[in-house]
This record gives structure tokens, sequence and C-alpha cells, in this order.
């Protein structure tokens, strides 16, 4: 007993040792024998992201280890555009993330590679191309908005608080539904109801995420238990809904005279690409598809939107600058003058100032793109993006990468990091985009919000246009204020929303 006890704590100060030899010679967490850093990354799971934050402050390439397989985490642009762009071939979502994320995103753009990634990537680019498309996601963003509007007067005038956060993603999924199923599902009419299948679709989005971390979700998958046996019931809810819709919509244009014209959501547009046999548009095809947009069109823009609100109100130079931008756009327009303490007539004069707003006057307000823009640098909607590593490789800072493992840019960290973007790094800024008074890009390996290479986002100018059009007329209008004593911080999944809501209230302006 006394042999097997000095045989234990023998090991056990191997493995201490080992770590604090191992961690002189590198910036980074501890990589234990066997467990790697897996277990502090765990830890410190709920708070991830600033986790990466200061490993990568110290050092633009972090590599971590778990029981699994090992992540490579990059901050710096050269290593991004290596990964994005010079090399992209062999960096494929791959199979571990295809095979964490099939049961909700299936076979869409956003879970596949090669061919089949390259053929949805094609057909994809040519419909949001389409001038019908971005008229058809001007006019449902703008009605949403409005919607959106109403319910913000009558907090205003009961002195209601309200979930921004909740109200915005109803206002993105009403409307994504709109713009990719062709349908009203109403969760942002005025009583809130709840709706199936968007609660089916958060849960599955938040399980899927944790599978990242959890080795015994695949076991839990086999038994149906716990977290896997709700994502199960998730995603029939998922299910059940899209394809539903599909089938209604196949019978109405299979029904509809041969001189209709073609309805302009998404799901319509597939459905009549699918009447050629070579594009093999299966029910299930279409149900990735859209799926694929959902996710991408709804929960990216509504947190991108509620950190965008929550910078402007915290920031009153900045929500100054921004409201008189937008009163520019009055200017020599002949407008219903209107009561600030009258619900019915500040309802009147929103209409009158969103009819102003249409793609090309949303594309001159250049401070309001600057906020946006500002706010994905330090809130990107999707903090990390891991990708697989097919074969061996070396990073332009001399990491030697191994096939197998995966290796993720993020976004988060990226915003923050003083070799990225000067001392101020930190500080919500908006004028650093703007020279001379006019909007100015920075490299999409810099600022990766909308990804960078060939799998740059798709829908970056339409998720600017629904962004410019709800924070245009609502800012316009209303002043915002914190609930006082509400907590506001990340939650923990793919996108970057926050984890207990945006609690406010509301006011308007005079």
């Amino acid at each position: 007993m006394e042999i097997l006890t000095l045989f234990v704590c023998l090991v056990l100060s191997w493995i201490f040792i080992h770590g604090l030899r191992q961690q002189k010679n590198r910036k980074g967490p501890i990589h234990w024998p066997i467990i790697g850093a897996g277990l502090e990354q765990w830890v410190n799971f709920d708070r991830m992201h600033d986790w990466l934050v200061k490993y990568l402050a110290q050092s633009p390439t972090v590599v971590v280890p778990t029981w699994s397989t090992t992540y490579t985490y990059i901050a710096h642009p050269d290593n991004v555009e290596h990964v994005l762009k010079t090399n992209f071939d062999n960096y494929p979502k791959g199979e571990v993330y295809h095979s964490y994320m099939e049961v909700l995103l299936g076979d869409g753009i956003f879970n596949v590679d090669g061919d089949l990634w390259r053929k949805q990537r094609k057909t994809a680019s040519f419909e949001f191309a389409s001038k019908n498309l971005r008229d058809f996601n001007t006019v449902v963003f703008r009605d949403y908005t409005l919607k959106l509007f109403n319910i913000l007067i009558q907090a205003s005038f009961n002195n209601k608080e309200v979930d921004m956060q909740d109200l915005l993603m109803r206002m993105t999924l009403d409307s994504i539904c709109k713009v990719g199923f062709g349908v009203e599902i109403g969760t942002l009419d005025p009583n809130l109801p709840e709706n199936s299948f968007a609660q089916a679709f958060d849960a599955a989005n938040v399980i899927v995420t944790l599978r990242f971390i959890d080795p015994l979700w695949r076991i839990k998958k086999f038994l149906n238990i716990g977290s896997e046996a709700i994502l199960d019931q998730s995603i029939r809810t998922v299910d059940d809904f899209t394809y539903s819709v599909i089938r209604k919509r196949k019978a109405e244009i299979e029904a509809a005279p041969t001189n209709e014209k073609i309805k302009q959501d998404i799901l319509s547009r597939f459905v009549e690409l699918g009447k050629d046999p070579e594009n093999n548009m299966t029910d299930k095809s279409l149900r990735d598809i859209v799926l694929n947009f959902v996710i991408a069109g709804r929960d990216t823009t509504a947190t991108t939107l509620s950190w965008a609100i929550y910078m402007i109100m915290t920031h009153e130079h900045v929500a100054e600058k921004l409201y008189a931008e937008l009163k520019s756009l009055e200017e020599n327009v002949s407008l219903h003058q209107y009561d600030a303490e009258d619900p019915e007539s500040v309802n009147r004069r929103a209409i009158q100032f969103a009819g102003l707003l249409n793609y090309d006057s949303l594309g001159k307000l250049y401070y309001l793109h600057a906020v946006i823009t500002e706010t994905l640098r330090l809130y990107p909607a999707v903090p990390q993006d891991p990708k697989g590593i097919l074969e061996d490789d070396v990073l332009p800072d001399g990491t030697k990468l191994k096939a197998g493992g995966m290796v993720t840019y993020v976004p988060y960290s990226m915003g923050r990091m003083e070799y990225n973007w000067g001392s101020d790094a930190a500080s919500f800024n908006p004028e650093r985009w703007l020279k001379d008074g006019v909007f100015q890009n920075a490299s999409p390996f810099k600022f990766t919000a909308f990804q960078g290479g060939p799998r740059i986002c798709l829908g970056k100018d339409s998720a600017y246009l629904q962004m410019k059009m709800a924070l245009a007329i609502l800012c316009r209008f209303y002043k915002f204020k914190l609930v006082p004593g509400h907590p506001v911080k990340y939650r923990m999944m793919t996108i970057l929303s926050m984890a207990h809501g945006l609690k406010l209230t509301v006011s308007v302006r005079s």
C-alpha cells in the first residue's frame, strides 16, 4: 500500500513539474499530460472568448491540446489570410465540424466543403446579386422595423421595460422567415406570442455548440438522454415546420399559372431552380439551404443590433452624432411635424421617415455604417470560426499545424489586439473607420466579422441593409437607457448573444 501511495505521489509530482517546465517556454495555457489544456478550457468555457483574449494578447497564436484534438487559435492577419485564402483548400470545415453541426445545418452552405459547397456558393451568389431580392429585402426590413417601432412606442408611453434582444430576435426571425420562406410567423405581433419553431431553433443552436466541449455527447445521442434528447426533439419541431412550408410552397408553385411572377423569397427561387434535374434539389436539400440562411440572417443580425444599441446608449457622443446624421436626411424634405407626447403622431412621422430609407440613401449614412462596423469589430456575431486541417502545414509565423487538428481564427480576440488596431483597440471608436467623413474598409483578414477569401459572407450587404434600416428608424426617434443593475455579458454559443438579454427603457426624442 505504501509503495502504491509513493508511486501515485511520484506520478502526480512529475505531471506538476512537467506542466510548470513547459509553461516557462510557452505563452498560453499549461499543457498537462493526457488532458492537455482541455481542463482549463472547460473551466473557462462560460468566458472562453475573454480567456483567449488574455493568451492571444501575449502571442498571436495559441495552441490548446485537449483529450480529443488540438485547437490552434490565431489572431494575426497574416496567419488568418493563410488559412482563409492562401492555403484555403487545406482548411475545410472538416469532418469534425460537419458531424457536430449536421443535425441542424445538414449539408447546407455553411457546413459543407468541396464541390457541394462550390455549387451552392455559385447559385447563392447569383441570387444575392439579384436586384429583385435586394428590393424585396428592403421592403421587408422596413416593414418589420416599423412593427418593432410600434411595440416600443407602447413601452415608452407606458414606462415599460423591454428586453431589446428578445424583440430584435423576433424582428429578425420574422424578417428572415419572410425573406427565406415567404411566410409570416408573427413572433413580433403586439402580444409577443411564443413560437415553437423559434424556441426549438434556439435550443438546437445552443446544444450543438456544447458538443465542441462535451466528450460524452455521442453517448448521450446514442442513449437519447440529457441535452441530446432535447436536441432531438428540437430538431423534430424545426423540421416539421420547415418541411410543411416546403411542401406548401411547392404545391403553390405547381398550381400557379405559367405566366405568374415567381415569389421573391429564397425558398421559392430555389424551388424553381430545383425543377432542373441537374440541380438534384430534394426537400432535404431545400430544408438545409433555407435553415442555413435563417441561422445566418436571424441570429447574427439580431445579436449585432443588440450590441450596437448597447454601445450607442453607453456612448452619449456616439448617440448624438448618429442622431445628427439621421436628421440630415430630413433636410429639404417636407415631413409631418410630430408631437413627442402623442404616440399616433410619432408613428405617422416614423412612417414618413422610413419612406426616405432605401438602399441608396442608407448607403450614404457613413457614420451609421461606421457604428455598426465598430460594433462588429468588438462584438462579432461569430466570435470564433474553426477549420479542419487536412495536411500538415506551417503558418507564416512558424507555428506547425498537424493534420487532423483544428485551427480557429478568433474575431472577438482580433478586435481587441493592440497589434491589430493600436493602443485604443479595446475602445469603441466609430471614427476609426472614417477618413474625411467617408467610410474606409479594412482588410477582411484584419476585420474578420464576415470572413475573407473564397468563403467571404455572401449576405454581408443584406445584413448591413437590415441593420442600417433598423438603427436608422429606431435611433432617429428613440433614446435608450439600460435598466439599472442589468448584467450585460455574452452567452457561449455559436453566435455572440447576450446571456441575460438587453433590458432597457425607451423614451421618444422630441
